[in-house]
């Protein structure tokens, strides 16, 4: 079967790949995202249309997006509240919007990607709305399916599956929240392969499939094994106390509610707590997919040394910015407080005269603007690369003025060139997707 898909969800982890896989079987694929720009540039061949389930909440809003497609596969789904999602938008209303326009627009054919332990029982938001997702999908007149996938695991890393290979590379040991809790990983591949054969004429229809692995693995075995496939020297796995893990859920909360997207959040552990392996429901054989075990796609998809990368610099880059964005907003206050009168010495000396005071205002004023800035999420990128290139000015500045400074004992221009090289590593890995 070919024709013309709309992929909501198209840049995600999972979405990005189902419209890949589905392209590759000789489908058109519509792809929609919140935000185009930059999924555009990696996928030229889509048709991309901005789709933004916040706005999209009637039918009519949804008729341009459905004009000529034949099938649909919805794949957006957000953890938790906060940094511009919102569980009941994407799960709720603009799903509600996009089946009563798939009903008026005669698109008859439906994928529902959900998740195992989307049910109320969960007690999160998260669950709550996936379930009112499913049920509104299934009280639906439309050809649908619905696919619960368990833990899902890829060459590519994103949200959970990052963290737990964080955590499997961390040094010395491995530390877990609980580690008994058990999944059943499902390669991505395999998910893909699954809605590409759900598109088919013959595909089962108004089913709600779990989605789990053959391979059942505790949260333990599974951060021992993504170590060893990362070639990593063994060793301990450390079980966190859940009262000493709560106040890093709770920063990671507050993390998100900023725009600072993190697995590290009540709602994970609390899905993980209720269910993460789901039930067999057949969905291979019902599909027509053969099934992959974790421990044989980690010895079908070899590691690399940017996989190793990834690992090791996950929880480094977040120690990254606040030390560099502390930095910035130290040094700001101390030279507007304690370090007022040293600061104009220093302009004094260096020859400033009467514009030393306000030169050393202005540049303690951008200092504490600069730390600031670098903490707003779309902005920490171009923030870092800005503080890179003003202190370039700075010791342009301090090398005509003091040049024997580059030779005091304390170094204060040549301990500047690490900080520079923090904005670029800052700068440099600021892509999440």
């Amino acid at each position: 079967m070919s024709g013309r898909v709309l992929v909501l969800g198209a840049n995600g982890f999972i979405g990005s790949h189902i419209a890949a896989g589905l392209s590759a079987e000789g489908w058109t694929v519509r792809a929609g995202a919140r935000r185009i720009a930059e999924p555009a540039r990696r996928a030229p061949a889509f048709d991309w249309a901005a789709a933004d389930f916040a706005r999209l909440t009637t039918a009519e809003a949804w008729a341009p997006l459905l004009a000529g497609v034949s099938a649909v596969v919805n794949c957006v789904g957000v953890l938790q509240d906060g940094g511009g999602d919102s569980t009941r938008a994407a799960h709720v209303d603009g799903p509600r919007a996009l089946i009563a326009a798939c009903e008026a627009a005669g698109v008859r054919r439906l994928i529902h990607i959900s998740a195992v332990g989307a049910d109320a029982e969960a007690g999160t938001a998260y669950a709550r709305t996936k379930a009112e997702t499913e049920r509104l999908v299934e009280a639906s007149g439309l050809d649908w399916l619905i696919l619960r996938p368990s833990l899902v695991v890829d060459r590519a890393a994103f949200g959970g599956t990052g963290l737990i290979r964080a955590l499997a590379a961390f040094p010395l040991v491995m530390p877990v929240v609980g580690g008994d809790q058990t999944f059943r990983p499902i390669p991505l591949g395999d998910v893909s392969a699954a809605v590409v054969a759900a598109l088919k004429p013959d595909a089962p229809s108004g089913l709600t499939l779990d989605m789990p692995g053959p391979e059942a693995v505790t949260m333990a075995d599974t951060v021992r094994l993504y170590r060893g496939w990362m070639g990593l020297k063994p060793a301990p796995v450390v079980r966190v106390p859940r009262a000493l893990a709560a106040p890093a859920l709770a920063v990671g909360d507050l993390l998100g509610r900023l725009g600072w997207s993190s697995p590290i959040r009540t709602t994970a552990i609390r899905q993980m707590d209720h269910d993460v392996a789901g039930r067999d429901s057949g969905w291979a054989e019902r599909l027509g997919v053969e099934a992959r075990g974790f421990s044989r796609f980690l010895a079908e998809t070899p590691a690399s040394v940017q996989d190793v990368w990834h690992a090791r610099l996950w929880f480094v880059r977040p120690v990254a910015i606040v030390t560099l964005g502390l930095f910035w907003l130290t040094t700001g206050l101390i030279s507007f407080g304690p370090g007022w009168s040293r600061a104009v010495a220093i302009l004094h000396e260096g020859g400033y005269g009467r514009w030393a005071g306000p030169i050393a205002w202005w540049g303690a004023l951008l200092d504490v603007v600069l730390g600031l800035m670098l903490f707003v999420r779309p902005w920490t990128a171009r923030v870092a690369v800005f503080m890179c290139l003003a202190t370039v000015g700075y010791l342009i500045a301090g090398t005509l003025s003091l040049p024997h400074y580059w030779i005091d004992p304390l170094g204060p221009w040549l301990k500047v060139l690490p900080m520079m090289v923090l904005c670029l590593f800052v700068a440099a890995t600021d892509a999440r997707r």
